[in-house]
């Protein structure tokens, strides 16, 4: 009888935080990890990994490129990392005989506007919506918008681009700062699709929570639920602080746990890790987004799984690579103390050019990691026009409200000095203006 692979492929970001935890599971597991990542295909291996490159913004010729440099070897699993990963995972996973989600359901979770469209035909709760072209500039009055509401790029992540709008001025400033960040050559070498439109839906009062959780062949195991205790109100939605086990009534957990199940059946997601965001009022539990993939960035250390509570604590990296690959111990509980993570927001856009209170903030009760990822003299950028954050705080304690104090006071002790970064001018202006004096 032929021994099962131990090759697991892990589809990410040339960049991802992540990577590391993932190196480390499967070391620890004896797992062969080969990565699929987008960086530069005429590079000859320049991390000495051996990753596979290939383009994810055309995830089919990336899965063909997969299915080439594989030709004649066994992979038992496959993850990925990030949304545009994950679209060409499924069309790999289809080519290789991998279980893992189908290609239509990964692509609807990566457009709001499809994602729109199938809760409201699945008959979930969905505010009203719309889908506008940025160029010319829509006129709310002409399109019937009411306010508030809420206008959001359709391809970008991490609530970059998002912008809550309360009158027809705000819009139209809002329309015109969104156009101006797709039209960024940032945004454009990424060659997402649908960069010259927007999605625009009502806005959804109430508390934020996410959920994460884990599909095997359909059914949704859930690992965490979190909550958000920072408002997420707008203009713009950046993330900061998430918190497990969430303090909410058990009612309306299980309302969360239901709209999370009926959110990935509705998308036909059937296997591998999901992310998901909520939103919660009087009128019910409002489906947001559902990714398949876990949470990201450095987050996912805020979870932790253990058989009794004893043992050595099993990541969240390592509990998918097991799951992955069908290995005993992917579906142990989260542990009992309360966890939580600070994604460190950025106050302004410029150049980091200094942080302290690093030492200060480490030593508050319950504070576990302080990470800072933004690298010195490097340019940040604010939201709605980032999406990466300076760093993160990690903290654990006996119950939620001891680590959302410990997290608070922490950030209080960090202090990060940002200079306003310079206009660069064109040579050609240069010449001119040399000219002109």
């Amino acid at each position: 009888m032929t021994q099962p692979s131990n090759r697991l492929l892990l589809f990410t970001a040339k960049l991802g935080y992540q990577t590391r935890s993932f190196e480390d599971a499967a070391h620890k597991l004896a797992v062969q990890l080969v990565y699929v990542t987008d960086r530069c295909h005429q590079l000859e291996d320049p991390w000495g990994d051996q990753a596979i490159a290939v383009p994810f913004e055309t995830p089919e010729v990336a899965a063909y490129t997969v299915m080439e440099a594989l030709r004649g070897q066994d992979v038992s699993g496959i993850l990925a990392l990030g949304d545009r990963p994950a679209a060409a995972a499924a069309y790999a996973a289809r080519g290789l005989g991998v279980r893992y989600n189908h290609p239509a359901a990964v692509e609807a979770c990566r457009s709001k506007l499809r994602l729109k469209e199938v809760f409201r035909d699945a008959g979930l709760n969905v505010p009203w919506f719309r889908n506008l072209p940025i160029d010319p500039a829509p006129e709310p009055v002409l399109l019937g918008i009411s306010y508030p509401c809420v206008l959001k790029p359709l391809p970008l992540s991490a609530s970059q681009g998002v912008v809550r709008a309360n009158n027809r001025e705000k819009f139209l400033a809002a329309a015109a700062r969104v156009r101006r960040l797709l039209k960024s050559p940032e945004i454009l070498a990424t060659r997402e699709a649908n960069l010259e439109q927007i999605l625009v839906e009502g806005y959804i009062p109430g508390r934020e929570v996410a959920v994460e959780g884990l599909l095997t062949d359909g059914a949704l195991r859930f690992l965490a639920i979190f909550d958000k205790p920072d408002p997420l109100e707008g203009p713009y939605f950046e993330e900061t602080i998430y918190i497990t086990p969430s303090r909410l009534p058990e009612s309306v957990q299980r309302a969360i746990e239901k709209g999370a199940r009926d959110a990935a059946r509705a998308l036909g997601l059937s296997h591998g890790p999901i992310h998901a965001e909520f939103r919660i009022n009087e009128d019910g539990v409002w489906p947001l987004e559902v990714a398949p993939r876990p949470i990201g960035g450095l987050c996912a250390r805020a979870l932790r799984f253990s058989p009794d509570g004893a043992s050595e604590p099993t990541g969240l990296e390592e509990l998918l690579v097991r799951h992955a690959l069908e290995l005993p111990g992917w579906n142990l509980s989260r542990e009992q103390l309360a966890s939580g993570v600070m994604m460190i927001p950025v106050p302004s856009s410029g150049i980091l050019e200094g942080v302290s209170g690093e030492e200060a903030a480490r030593s508050i009760p319950g504070i576990t990691e302080l990470s800072i990822t933004a690298r010195l003299h490097d340019a940040i950028a604010a939201w709605p026009e980032g999406s990466s954050y300076l760093g993160f705080l990690f903290a654990r304690g006996s119950a939620p409200e001891k680590v959302e104090h410990a997290l608070r006071r922490a950030h209080e002790k960090l202090s990060f000095t940002i200079t306003p970064r310079l206009p660069v001018e064109h040579p050609a202006t240069r010449r001119m203006t040399k000219q002109g004096n």
